[in-house]
């Protein structure tokens, strides 16, 4: 699936109308849906604690804060990908504040080629977050296989006196005799003896 057909929900954080219009145009149903829009910082947190979002825009600064602060939070404690307009002359302030921490920075005012440029690295970063987030599980899901796996030795070992390799065979020969997984055999292992 191409990323131009791929749908991201955001947050947009602004108070102002005239923003929010005008970003709105860039934002069609078909690839941003749903699409919430809150006027200051403590309900952007609010939005942010209750569901999780692909991409956060903040149109800084806000009544409550400047933004900055809650682009590097968003960014650095979920999967969000973070993008802060600011004004021109703040540029390069606040870009080396929190560039570091992934956050994505536009000057305001921004052409509508420039943003939709924006989106698309969003949506490509958010599609590496993704990729690198599935890796991190799988990963997760193999220790804790080999945790399981290695219980039921130890189980097998000091119930039955096998020897550890004598174990590991009886796991992986139980594992292919029955076409399951070496996890199954070593959880069935572990109800029996534990």
């Amino acid at each position: 699936m191409s990323l131009k057909e791929r749908v991201y929900s955001v947050l947009v954080v602004s108070a102002a109308d005239s923003f929010n219009t005008a970003l709105s145009e860039l934002l069609p149903v078909s690839n941003y849906n749903p699409v919430h829009t809150v006027a200051s910082i403590s309900a952007a947190k609010r939005e942010v604690a209750e569901r999780a979002f692909d991409f956060v825009m903040i149109n800084a600064p806000l009544p409550d804060e400047p933004g900055t602060r809650f682009a590097i939070d968003v960014s650095k404690k979920s999967a969000s990908v973070a993008l802060i307009f600011v004004k021109n002359d703040l540029y390069e302030a606040v870009y080396d504040k929190v560039a570091e921490h992934g956050v994505f920075v536009l000057a305001k005012p921004s052409s509508k080629p420039v943003v939709s440029h924006a989106l698309e690295w969003m949506a490509t970063t958010f599609e590496r977050l993704r990729m690198t987030e599935k890796k991190t599980l799988s990963i997760e899901e193999k220790m804790e296989e080999i945790r399981v796996v290695n219980r039921a030795k130890w189980l097998l070992i000091d119930q039955l006196k096998m020897t550890e390799s004598d174990a590991h065979r009886y796991i992986e020969k139980q594992a292919m005799d029955a076409c399951i997984s070496k996890r199954e055999v070593a959880e069935e292992i572990i109800k029996t003896y534990a």
